[in-house]
């Protein structure tokens, strides 16, 4: 009863659609199983005069006992693009929520412009600032960790590994995860990347439905549509998401050139986004953030060469080197060309944009994830389907955080 509802549902609306058409192109909706009616291979056009519209409903071999148009060609398309009755939830699970958690703490040390941390044998002298022991060099970026942590007049101060006191302020890092999957999944997926409503169609002029999509809502993708000079998705029957608000995985993609054991990485710079491949499957996919212009993170194959449970990274690449860094204990790092590596990044909250130094930085539990996969020798595929990103080795250094 449910699925003829549904038939008679999308038939009103696509009824409609034969009237004023409109470019349907799906997503993993679900639709009404196959209808059976008689079917030959080789069918003349003279041969379909005077037969009636086919009843709405899915018809996967062409019939010739009716006209296979309107309603129901539409709910067929629908179907071989994924949109089925009932709707296919992905086979992704979320990963151990364990793996977010670490055995430090970090803190940010916010300085003004010039100003240099200094580290100081008590929590007394740091308080009055006199006798320090050492200083770090003035930077933009600087994070460390800590042991224990303390408030005196409104002022934060942390604890280093060495006892040593410094002014800092206790952060917290994302707990995104991404997703584990038990099967190849039959159709695209992503994640949104910033709060939208979807569209009825793809065009910005289109209606805006009533539905709240927020950041890191997983989604189903059925159909993808070049318009108005960017790519529009399909996530649901007559629901539509631009670009700029989503970051997909294309399942389709084939095995690298190079790669000789069906095992690799996979970074997608254009879409930002990390999938892990075993045996020809997706096992593992998320959010990243790769390096920003100038510091692009250079697309080519590469293989793990060193993995380090923590690392610190520090660097500056601005003429004086007023973009130091400075990143203590950086978790689940692995390298792969030069001091480009994949790693976790504390100091991030969002994923899915290109921010970093050359690093692909990776949300905790994910990098504690990969870190457990993978192997030094492993594979990694770095490009850009999009060919944005610079490919002359010559263009890039050694990289960085």
């Amino acid at each position: 009863m449910k699925q003829k509802i549904f038939i008679l549902f999308v038939a009103c609306i696509l009824l409609a659609s034969v009237i004023t058409p409109v470019t349907v192109q799906a997503q993993g909706v679900a639709t009404p199983q196959p209808q059976t009616p008689t079917t030959q291979t080789q069918q003349s056009q003279e041969g379909f005069i005077g037969l009636p519209l086919c009843q709405p409903g899915v018809y996967l071999q062409t019939p010739i006992d009716c006209l296979l148009m309107g309603p129901s060609q539409k709910l067929t398309d629908l179907a071989r693009k994924g949109l089925t009755l009932p709707l296919k939830p992905l086979p992704a699970v979320k990963p151990d929520p364990a793996l977010v958690l670490l055995s430090k703490k970090f803190a940010k040390l916010n300085l003004a412009v010039g100003d240099q941390a200094a580290y100081y044998p008590n929590l007394q002298s740091a308080e009055d600032g006199i006798g320090w022991l050492r200083k770090l060099p003035p930077g933009q970026l600087q994070y460390v960790s800590y042991i224990n942590a303390a408030d005196v007049n409104g002022h934060h101060f942390v604890q280093s590994d060495t006892k040593e006191w410094v002014r800092a302020s206790p952060t917290r890092y994302s707990s995104f995860q991404g997703l584990l999957f038990t099967r190849q999944p039959s159709n695209d997926f992503g994640w949104i990347v910033d709060d939208t409503n979807p569209r009825i169609d793809h065009s910005s002029s289109a209606k805006a439905l009533p539905i709240k999509l927020t950041r890191e809502t997983v989604v189903q993708v059925y159909d993808k549509v070049d318009a108005e000079g960017t790519a529009w998705y399909m996530i649901g029957l007559g629901q539509w998401v631009e670009q700029r608000y989503i970051r997909v995985v294309d399942i389709s993609e084939q095995t690298p050139k190079g790669v000789d054991n069906n095992r690799w990485i996979e970074v997608n710079l254009d879409q930002q986004i990390l999938t892990v491949h075993d045996q020809g499957n997706i096992v593992f996919a998320t959010l990243i953030a790769t390096g920003m212009q100038p510091f692009y993170t250079k697309p080519g194959l590469f293989k793990i060469t060193v993995k380090k449970e923590f690392e610190t990274m520090t660097g500056a690449f601005e003429t004086g080197k007023a973009d130091y860094y400075y990143l203590q204990d950086v978790p689940w790092t692995m390298y792969f060309d030069q001091k480009r590596a994949l790693h976790g990044a504390y100091w991030r909250l969002m994923f899915g944009y290109p921010v970093s130094h050359g690093c692909v930085n990776i949300s905790i539990g994910d990098s504690h994830w990969l870190f457990d996969w993978a192997k030094v020798n492993d594979w990694v595929y770095v490009w850009d389907p999009s060919g944005k990103t610079p490919t002359d080795p010559k263009f890039y250094g050694a990289g960085g955080a």
